[in-house]
């Protein structure tokens, strides 16, 4: 059992530094009904130091209901709650526990309870929200602190723990965990009202915010020895060709990388159109959104970033949410692009990914949220300040490190000697930092080039809306598309016949879906085009019609900047549930109609909307009173 971290994670109200827990059995009854789940959930517990006298566990939104030992005696133990919830951490749960207990001294406690309407990280859809319109569905996103609405926990990824599940539902259900019984091979039950158990194990211990459950009308289907894919019953045969060529190929590639993956199985479940993220790394059941199904495999490299949250965030874990940049896995992902694709793909992956760093190092450019431009130290609520700051802004900073010590040949050793250092541990930037310099010093010109280079203080600690340096890309892939956007840029002022014998359809041929989002970002860097130009963009291309979000997204935010095209972005929305796509495109329609975006959430996206993406999506138009229930 690994050390529980010294940094302190501020998103919590646990006293986990005092008491542990080491592991968790649940009991889980979903009630469709009411749209809530009820059971129970046993912690075993040890005491990290002497006269323990308490557990502190994090709850929100949660009914409990009774607190005790299960002994033969069935002890109950006295809790409470407070009166008033905290806005953002939730209401701790104390439980007085039957004895002080002394250091390493081990103890277990049965907590019954339910989740309930102001449960923020369950998304319940009504049937006719399903594929089918048979039958609702349910799925958790509990990332970053929301299994606290799920579960009385230790709701920190300081802490770790292996977990086994038993689950009543009359509709198939999927865990992030190892399906016990009945086994993966057994055929699929009927949906007929029947309520079905499923046991559950997942042996290599994790953090809460993994914790995961969906459930719903599921197929699946194999797509290679320990790799496949779960959708809805009628998508299923969409998913499994879209991820065909790539899952088992990627997990591969990744194990080169990183070392040999120890989760079995990797699964994944394609959720529909609500599900906020494009992907959530569970283990052995990866959560993607089904924008990601084109049907031409371009956005397949979003599984390629989940796969590698196997090594770094699953395994190498991070102590506080202020080190979330310690996932690594943007950077592993374009390393899996480097072998597969080559180096022109790896730096056309970080030129794309600029665009939405710098945008989010802009948007938070202001008093009071600047510290969110740093890779540390950014904040208390980790909700209000996830954004690809983190994601892109330490994936370059590794990719600069990479370039300083001589390439990913020779980076690559030190990426594997961290993964085993800090395999199954829960890491601070500190850890980082003191392992780091402790691989290096190991060649000392290497170390030296290091502290000389480098401002280690710029990009940790740095605010601001550039990087510390300058990162250069190879342009290859992307000289297509910045000649493309500047063509149009020179040709404003030209009359819309002339546009249109100018621009024809043929100006994209085998062009990729990623080079048309490039070419559509660089028009968004220009000034403001007058309507007629981009009616004759829109004329040219067509891409209202565009069936890949991507595209989708920025060919709204490139009119909306000149007040054209809100009523369609608004319709387009409405059906978009990944913070990607709904959130700017929200806050671009705003700018331009702000009643038109405010009618557009309020009558869809309420009630479609996870209700971490509802919260975030409200605060963004201003309307935000009241998503925070008091209760």
């Amino acid at each position: 059992m690994a050390a529980i971290p010294t940094t302190r994670d501020n998103a919590t109200q646990s006293n986990y530094q005092d008491i542990r827990t080491t592991a968790l059995d649940l009991e889980w009854t979903v009630d469709w009904q009411h749209r809530i789940i009820r059971g129970h959930v046993k912690h075993s517990l040890k005491a990290e130091k002497d006269s323990v006298d308490k557990l502190i566990l994090d709850t929100s939104y949660l009914a409990i209901k009774r607190c005790y030992i299960p002994s033969s005696s069935h002890s109950d133990l006295s809790f409470s709650l407070p009166s008033k919830r905290h806005p953002n951490l939730g209401s701790a749960l104390t439980i007085t526990l039957p004895h002080a207990l002394k250091k390493e001294e081990e103890l277990e406690v049965v907590i019954e309870y339910s989740t309930t309407d102001g449960c923020t990280a369950l998304g319940w859809l009504e049937k006719e929200q399903t594929d089918s319109k048979k039958y609702p569905f349910v799925y958790s996103q509990c990332q970053a602190i929301h299994c606290r609405s799920l579960c009385p926990i230790q709701d920190t990824p300081a802490i770790k723990t292996p977990y086994t599940a038993t689950v009543h539902s009359p509709l198939p259900i999927l865990l992030s965990a190892l399906r016990v019984s009945p086994p993966l091979e057994a055929p699929q039950p009927p949906i007929d009202g029947t309520l079905h158990t499923t046991k559950w194990h997942q042996p290599i211990a994790i953090p809460s915010y993994l914790l995961a459950i969906a459930g719903g009308e599921v197929a699946f289907r194999w797509l290679g020895e320990r790799t496949g894919v779960w959708a809805e019953a009628g998508k299923v045969d969409a998913c499994a060709r879209e991820f065909q060529e790539d899952a088992e190929r990627f997990i591969k590639t990744a194990e080169e990388l990183c070392g040999p993956y120890k989760w079995g199985r990797y699964d994944a479940l394609v959720l529909p159109f609500s599900f906020p993220f494009g992907g959530m790394e569970h283990p052995n059941m990866t959560f993607l959104t089904p924008a990601l199904i084109v049907g031409d495999r371009s956005q397949v490299d979003v599984l390629a970033h989940e796969a590698s949250h196997s090594w770094h965030g699953n395994d190498v874990g991070v102590a506080a949410w202020d080190s979330f940049w310690l996932g690594w896995t943007t950077y592993t992902e374009r390393l899996i692009a480097l072998r597969l694709h080559g180096p022109q793909t790896r730096d056309f992956e970080y030129i794309i990914g600029a665009k939405s760093m710098n945008d989010d190092l802009k948007r938070y450019d202001r008093d009071g949220w600047r510290k969110a431009q740093r890779l540390r130290d950014f904040g208390e609520d980790p909700d209000e300040f996830y954004s690809s700051v983190a994601y892109d802004k330490g994936a370059n900073f590794l990719y600069y490190l990479e370039k300083l010590v001589g390439g990913v040949e020779v980076f690559n050793p030190y990426q594997k000697a961290y993964i085993k250092e800090f395999g199954g541990k829960a890491v601070s930037t500190k850890d980082w930092e003191d392992h780091f310099w402790s691989y290096w010093n190991q060649y000392p010109e290497k170390a030296r080039i290091l502290k000389e280079k480098v401002d280690w203080d710029a990009w940790l600690n740095g605010e601001g809306t550039e990087l510390p340096v300058k990162m250069e890309y190879d342009t290859t892939l992307a000289d297509r598309a910045y000649a493309l956007a500047s063509s149009w840029n020179s040709s404003r002022s030209l009359s819309p016949s002339d546009l249109a014998s100018k621009f024809t359809n043929s100006d994209l041929e085998g062009m990729s879906s990623t080079q048309i989002v490039l070419y559509l970002e660089t028009l968004g860097t220009y000034d403001k085009f007058e309507e007629k130009v981009v009616e004759a963009v829109e004329k040219a291309y067509g891409f209202d019609g565009s069936h890949d979000p991507e595209i989708r997204l920025r060919w709204y935010l490139f009119a909306l900047k000149s007040g054209l095209y809100a009523k369609q972005a608004a319709h387009w929305v409405r059906n978009q549930g990944r913070m990607k796509y709904c959130r700017p495109t929200y806050r671009a329609v705003f700018t331009v109609d702000p009643e038109l975006a405010k009618e557009t959430f309020l009558k869809y996206g309420k009630g479609f909307l996870h209700p971490i993406a509802r919260r975030m999506v409200a605060q963004d138009l201003g309307l935000d009173e009241g998503e925070k229930k008091e209760k």
